[in-house]
């Protein structure tokens, strides 16, 4: 999401304040390959956030200091990872989701590894099973939301599909992410191209722009500085009610506030979703490759999937994983999300970005 999520600051998404482990206190820096080092270090984009008191286990469990390096946002983190993958940064990549997992993939970014309890990761998860080069870790929806009171105060009915943000009503309240720069931005693109099709999605974009649509460069901009619904946008006399973000925005609207409401202020266009499924995967010249074996392992453990709800502002992809009452009640998954198969993604993608930029940006 991703969230990623996957998903800058909502930890996947929200502006939270991201919680990570640093580096080790013996002054191992990771360098020392399986033979020696204790220290295992995993890269991430900027909305990795954990409990520390889980970080603790995972060390206690497996003898293993965690070192967290931060790397920007999903697009950002990826092609760094490409560009270094020879010497890399660390031993572990989180958060490459499966709008460019086929980007990763093709450059060699990860080695083979098939992580202890991936049996339990829900089938509709799991991608590359013949060479197990990435594990899924959380999934999340990106979708429009919207600010509950302002189109209360208008006695206007919120958009719930795609086809509604074209409409007059909706004019000039709508704010997306650049999709070359946003992955929100790009799981909008790629939603809109599942539910038009490859002959459609281009003309609806000019629809939208017609429409007044709001473009940015990223999730962050967009929700805390343009959304009049969130916490930042109010702050900011922010003046448009529609904003691409997560599922999962309203639960933390309403988890961080203080004092905390009863009902989320913001909501979500559950026509307008598109599921995205967020993986990590053992780099392929990693200097301590048992430590991050180890590393991956714990990512699909129990306690770390019961973590990850009200930290990343995802939902696990192990079965039994729990997930908070008010996760469910503020931010449930979208019933029928729009999906789109990797291998079609990969061979879309790069063309329809550009495709997007010429049309919308020019």
């Amino acid at each position: 999401m991703g969230i990623t999520k996957k998903i800058t600051v909502l930890a996947v998404g929200l502006g939270l304040v991201t919680l990570s482990a640093c580096g080790s206190s013996d002054g191992d820096d990771g360098s020392g390959g399986s033979g020696g080092s204790r220290t295992v270090t995993l890269v991430s984009h900027n909305s990795w956030a954990v409990s520390k008191d889980v970080v603790a286990a995972f060390e206690k469990q497996s003898g293993y200091r965690l070192k967290v390096l931060e790397d920007g946002d999903a697009g950002q983190a990826v092609n760094k990872a490409i560009l270094t993958k020879d010497n890399p940064q660390g031993d572990v990549f989180f958060g490459v989701d499966n709008t460019l997992l086929s980007r990763a993939l093709d450059n060699g970014l990860f080695q083979p590894y098939e992580a202890k309890g991936s049996d339990l990761v829900l089938d509709e998860y799991r991608v590359d099973r013949d060479k197990h080069r990435v594990t899924p870790v959380d999934t999340g929806d990106v979708c429009v939301n919207y600010d509950k009171a302002w189109f209360e105060k208008k006695k206007l009915t919120p958009p719930k599909t795609f086809d509604d943000l074209v409409k007059p009503e909706y004019e000039d309240l709508l704010v997306v992410e650049n999709a070359s720069t946003s992955s929100p931005g790009l799981g909008f693109l790629l939603g809109t191209a599942a539910e038009y099709g490859d002959d459609g999605w281009e003309d609806y974009w000019k629809k939208l722009k017609a429409n007044g649509v709001k473009v940015v460069d990223g999730w962050e901009q967009a929700y805390n500085e343009e959304f009049s619904g969130s916490a930042g946008g109010r702050k900011a006399e922010a003046d448009r009610p529609l904003v691409v973000s997560y599922a999962s925005s309203p639960p933390a609207e309403v988890i961080y506030a203080d004092p905390k409401p009863e009902t989320a202020p913001t909501g979500v266009a559950e026509g307008t979703c598109f599921r995205q499924v967020e993986y990590a995967g053992l780099l392929g010249n990693a200097r301590n490759p048992e430590g991050g074996k180890a590393l991956l392992d714990f990512l699909i453990s129990k306690k770390f999937q019961d973590d990850m709800p009200l930290n990343m502002f995802v939902y696990p992809v192990v079965e039994g994983a729990r997930v908070p009452e008010d996760f469910v009640k503020f931010g449930p998954q979208a019933k029928d999300p729009r999906t789109m198969d990797p291998a079609k993604i990969a061979d879309n993608r790069d063309q329809w970005v550009k495709s997007w930029t010429s049309l919308v940006l020019k």
